[in-house]
């Protein structure tokens, strides 16, 4: 393995979480929590460079052909955060709810959501979790409108 494919491995895994059973994709989703505490601005900033690194790294490690292997799991990194750059603030409820709405999303993939996971290499690997992130954090955006403070 070159040097390369192994930060490519290391970015595609984050860190190492794509490796942990069961769930690999739970635990990318989990892995990137913490960064709620930062903030939204922090929270979207995080999600595009990992978003940009995790497709850099599926051209790397992943075959044109590959459907999205379980142990990848930047694109549950970047989608995750884009939901929780959602919160108006890093709250437990909160994230809780970013969490069970991205997850819930990931897992059933309801169109167009599964139309990315479609499509093949590197942009299908991490469109579909991109596409989760966005419907996810407008989902929270519409809860916090009409339920102003629940989360707080």
């Amino acid at each position: 393995m070159t040097p390369a494919q192994r930060v490519a491995t290391l970015v595609a895994t984050l860190g190492g979480a794509g490796r942990l059973r069961p769930g690999p994709g739970t635990w990318g989703s989990l892995v990137v929590l913490p960064l709620a505490l930062a903030g939204p601005v922090w929270c979207l900033g995080a999600a595009l460079v990992i978003a940009i690194a995790g497709y850099w790294a599926a051209t790397q490690v992943l075959d044109e052909r590959t459907e999205d292997p379980g142990w990848f799991v930047a694109d549950e990194g970047a989608g995750m955060l884009l939901v929780l750059a959602a919160l108006p603030a890093a709250t437990l409820p909160g994230v809780f709810l970013a969490f069970a709405l991205f997850r819930a999303l990931d897992i059933v993939k309801p169109w167009p959501i599964s139309w990315a996971d479609a499509q093949p290499g590197a942009l299908g690997v991490m469109l579909d979790d991109i596409l989760a992130g966005l419907i996810g954090a407008a989902g929270l955006l519409a809860f916090t409108r009409f339920y102003p403070g629940i989360l707080d």
